[in-house]
C-alpha cells in the first residue's frame, strides 16, 4: 500500500464496494518461508467483515490451516503507467497510479457442510452479471460429478478486522494537470485504463 495519506482512502465503504465487486484477489498467508499465495475468488460480505472462498485440498494453505491463521487478500483494480510529458508541466517525474484493498484478518477452514451452500451463493453472485443468460447452478451437474469435484476442494472463511485501501490517482495534482494525464492514461500501459481515467478524473 501507498504510504502518502493523499492516496490512503478514509472512505472504507468505497473500498468495501469495490473489493465487493471485483471478487477476486491475491491470498497470502505467512510462513516460515517465503508467503504462501493464491489466487482466489471470493464472497465479500456486505458489511466487509468477512470473506469467503474455497481451496483445493492439495493447496499448501490448507494444509498449513491446523488452527486460524492470519492472512491477507490483495484485491487490485486498474492501474497504469503515467509519463510526465502528459501533464504539460515542468519538473514531474514519472508514476503508476492504482487501485488496490487489502483486506486482513484470520483465515480459517470451515465444515465440509458449508461447502455446497458457498458453491451455490458464488456462482449466483457471478452469473446475476452475465443476464439475460439463463444463470448456471450445480444443478446442472451430475450428482456423482458434484460430488467428486466437492471432495477435492475445502471452504474457508476470513474473518476482515482492518481494511486499507488506496486510490493512487494523482489527487497530489492539480485538477487541470490530473485531468490532462487522465487525457493520456487510456492509451498507455497498464489494465482497465479507461476505468483508471475515469477515476483519474474524480468519476465512478
Amino acid at each position: 500500500m501507498h504510504p502518502n495519506p493523499a492516496f490512503r482512502s478514509e472512505d472504507q465503504a468505497l473500498s468495501v464496494e469495490f473489493a465487493r465487486a471485483r471478487a477476486f484477489g491475491v491470498l497470502a498467508l505467512s510462513t516460515e518461508g517465503a508467503p504462501l499465495i493464491s489466487h482466489v475468488p471470493f464472497l465479500l460480505s456486505e458489511d466487509g467483515t468477512f470473506a469467503e472462498l474455497h481451496l483445493v485440498r492439495s493447496n499448501p494453505i490448507v494444509r498449513a490451516l491446523t488452527e486460524p491463521r492470519a492472512a491477507k487478500i490483495a484485491v487490485t483494480g486498474p492501474d497504469g503507467y503515467v509519463s510526465p510529458d502528459w501533464y504539460g508541466v515542468e519538473d514531474q517525474v514519472p508514476t503508476w497510479n492504482y487501485v488496490a484493498v487489502h483486506l486482513t484478518g484470520m483465515l480459517e477452514l470451515r465444515p465440509h457442510d458449508e461447502l455446497q451452500g458457498l458453491l451455490d451463493r458464488q456462482p449466483a453472485f457471478y452469473e446475476q452479471r452475465l443476464l439475460p443468460k439463463p444463470p448456471w447452478t450445480t444443478d446442472k451437474m451430475t450428482p456423482e460429478a458434484l460430488d467428486r469435484m466437492m471432495r477435492m476442494i475445502v471452504p474457508c472463511r476470513i474473518q476482515v478486522d482492518d481494511i486499507q485501501g488506496t486510490w493512487k490517482l494523482n489527487q497530489n495534482k492539480p485538477d487541470a494537470v490530473r485531468f490532462a494525464a487522465a487525457d493520456q492514461v487510456g492509451g498507455g500501459i497498464g489494465v482497465d485504463l479507461a476505468k483508471l481515467a475515469t477515476l483519474m478524473r474524480g468519476q465512478r
